[in-house]
């Protein structure tokens, strides 16, 4: 307790160099766990962005590439799925629901997926989360659009607002525009933090109507153009999907069927677990996560760097009071047990006021983080792996302040034996 009061005293008599070393290491703490809380939040958002969904079928294809462009929207389905395929899947027994979906079309650089009504009822995020409307309402009509909120924002669209989908999913269309066949905008998706709002939603039927004259793949001229109002007169049930989201009665169902859909004959499909692909794709993006860790790392060392440099450059100027406790009766394990007490005050103090601040800063400001990123952020003092964290920066700083330990050990001992006149 002695070693312990005369740190503190110490400190207080050298109050500015004190300060400005337990602000870098709270700025060190704060960022080391703001990239931590990141990278987890970012992790439960990547793992999350799809729930409820059992299977997810599509063209046979890899695991990773399929949930790609399924969930992701990235890339493009080596090919699509008829509807008979769709019929067949949607009768097997150990099927509860099947939510169809269509790609290949776009809106100023967002995707347009064509869907059922369903997907609004099956499509969960986030630990079973269900998407829900900041404004208006899922598509009724066959020209009506629901768009996610990064759309609704990025465009300034609301309720009403009138849209054009370009063909194919390019950035740039090129003039092959839909543009005889708008859509108005019926509702507005609040933020999920998922591709779902950066997706603009139509009804399959709608897919099929707009591309009425496209069969040859190039835009219909003359004769072959037909009016918003002509289109609806036809048929326009779907021809194919671009991939299913299947949920299933039972979860024991799962492999089973998976193996049927494998195996399925008249089509070569295959069926993806969304946590399995989702781990795949994690593991091949786990080298971001070791640079954002390696980035904090060195901000931490800095901070320990600067403290022992600070400590050092003082110990000449502090002979004397190594003198004056050694004149009292100190010996030189005291001397290195008081710079040691000095370094653990400075680094508990850093890391106990950066986990405050790095608190504040997430209750304060947590929301307008998700509503900028999408990312959901636990509101928590501290995780374990973060005091795990803490602890390892505690160590670490006790470590680094053993260099000038030592130093003051020796020159108290020389001091000690030097005969000075």
């Amino acid at each position: 307790m002695i070693i312990l009061r005369l740190a503190l005293h110490s400190l207080r008599n050298r109050r500015i160099t004190a300060l400005l070393t337990i602000f870098s290491i709270t700025l060190s703490v704060i960022m080391l766990l703001g990239v931590e809380k990141i990278r987890t939040g970012t992790k439960a958002s990547f793992l999350n962005t799809i729930a409820g969904t059992d299977l997810i079928v599509g063209a046979r294809a890899g695991d990773v590439l399929l949930l790609l462009y399924s969930v992701f929207r990235i890339g493009a389905a080596t090919a699509n799925i008829t509807w008979k395929t769709v019929e067949d899947i949607k009768v097997r027994p150990e099927v509860k629901w099947v939510v169809p979906i269509a790609l290949g079309d776009s809106h100023h650089g967002f995707r347009v997926m064509g869907t059922s009504s369903d997907y609004f009822d099956h499509y969960r995020f986030r630990r079973n989360q269900s998407l829900e409307f900041s404004s208006g309402k899922r598509f009724d009509d066959l020209f009506e659009a629901v768009v996610g909120h990064k759309v609704a924002q990025k465009l300034g669209y609301k309720v009403g607002s009138e849209i054009v989908v370009a063909h194919g999913s390019g950035r740039v269309s090129f003039g092959a525009n839909h543009d005889d066949k708008p859509f108005n905008v019926s509702g507005i998706l609040k933020p999920t933090g998922t591709p779902v709002d950066q997706t603009v939603h139509l009804k399959m039927e709608a897919i099929a109507a707009i591309h009425v004259g496209w069969e040859n793949g190039s835009a219909p001229r003359g004769d072959d153009i037909k009016s918003a109002k002509l289109v609806r007169q036809l048929d326009l049930n779907p021809q194919s999907a671009t991939a299913l989201y299947v949920g299933l009665k039972s979860r024991m169902m799962t492999f089973s069927f998976q193996r049927w859909v494998n195996t399925y004959q008249p089509e070569a499909i295959s069926a993806i677990l969304p946590g399995v692909a989702f781990g795949q794709l994690w593991n091949i993006l786990g080298n971001v996560e070791v640079a954002l860790l390696a980035i904090s790392a060195m901000v931490v060392f800095t901070a320990f760097l600067g403290m022992v440099i600070s400590v050092l450059g003082s110990l000449n100027e502090r002979r004397r009071e190594m003198a004056i406790l050694r004149s009292v009766g100190a010996g030189p394990t005291q001397v290195f047990g008081l710079l040691l007490s000095e370094a653990a005050i400075l680094v508990l103090a850093g890391i106990c006021n950066g986990v405050l601040a790095n608190f504040g800063i997430l209750y304060f400001g947590r929301a307008v983080i998700e509503n900028f990123t999408g990312l959901s952020l636990n509101l928590e003092l501290i995780t374990i792996s973060e005091a795990k964290l803490m602890a390892g920066i505690f160590v670490g700083g006790m470590v680094a302040a053993i260099v000038p330990a030592i130093r003051a050990y020796k020159l108290s001992l020389s001091d000690g034996l030097t005969i000075r006149t």
